[in-house]
């Protein structure tokens, strides 16, 4: 649905949303009632059938490409939500890159250390930074980290390390909208059973990290956006500048 009209219902923005626990949110808060924009970097036709199936279900939905790692595709994106719904009031920032397996310091070449900064770090400051400018007061944000920050896994240090920068800059961006009435958390899933997390891993690697949770089993992209619908919503109004693990205790 790209020729949508402003309405004012709650609007949600969701980066990286063509697949996963991206696609899971989008579908989840468009079933809460947002009209959601659907963001991509590349995967056009993943984006679509997002917006599709929520349409099916009644639901309001655009899907729009941008790079978040670039600033003024950030500033575009926030530009095309506006233009389709009239503002924007929920902002989801689940675009991000991992890393190809383990990669200790000493293996990481310029370009994956470039990459990883690049999307996770700083393609969250640039939507924060838009926001800032752009969310209606009483909004939400919710930023993504990842457990592993927590677990200090070898072979993730970059990765880990961008996303470590993401909960500081939640924790202090929470500080810094004072008055507006503007929830800023994140979230950092355990392992997930989505493409991503599956890709290139051996049944038993599989296994093994089901396992490691008391509740031995991976997460689903539904448990996931489940949280950030609290969170989205009037009842986690009250959860400010705070990080959620959400891996079934992993750590």
């Amino acid at each position: 649905m790209n020729n949508a009209t402003p309405s004012t219902s709650k609007v949600a923005l969701v980066t990286g949303s063509s697949r996963g626990i991206g696609a899971a949110i989008a579908r989840r808060l468009a079933a809460d009632g947002f009209a959601v924009v659907v963001n991509y970097a590349g995967r056009a036709a993943a984006a679509d059938l997002v917006v599709r199936d929520i349409e099916a279900t009644g639901g309001r939905a655009i899907a729009v490409q941008a790079d978040v790692a670039e600033p003024a595709a950030a500033l575009a994106l926030f530009d095309r939500a506006e233009a389709a719904f009239g503002a924007v009031d929920v902002l989801v920032n689940t675009a991000g890159v991992m890393q190809p397996g383990l990669v200790p310091i000493a293996d990481t070449d310029d370009a994956l250390f470039d990459r990883l900064v690049a999307i996770n770090f700083k393609g969250t400051f640039n939507t924060l930074r838009a926001a800032a400018l752009r969310l209606r007061p009483g909004g939400r944000i919710v930023n993504f980290s990842t457990s592993v920050v927590g677990l200090a896994l070898p072979g993730y240090a970059v990765y880990a390390a961008t996303k470590a920068a993401v909960e500081t800059m939640t924790n202090i961006f929470a500080k810094e909208l004072r008055g507006r009435g503007i929830a800023v958390n994140a979230v950092a899933p355990g392992p997930t059973a989505t493409d991503l997390f599956l890709d290139g891993k051996t049944p038993e690697q599989v296994e093994h990290l089901a396992r490691m949770a008391p509740l031995e089993r991976l997460g689903r992209p539904e448990d996931i956006a489940d949280v950030v619908s609290f969170l989205a919503g009037p009842q986690g109004g009250w959860v400010n500048g705070q990080t959620l693990r959400v891996n079934g205790g992993i750590v």
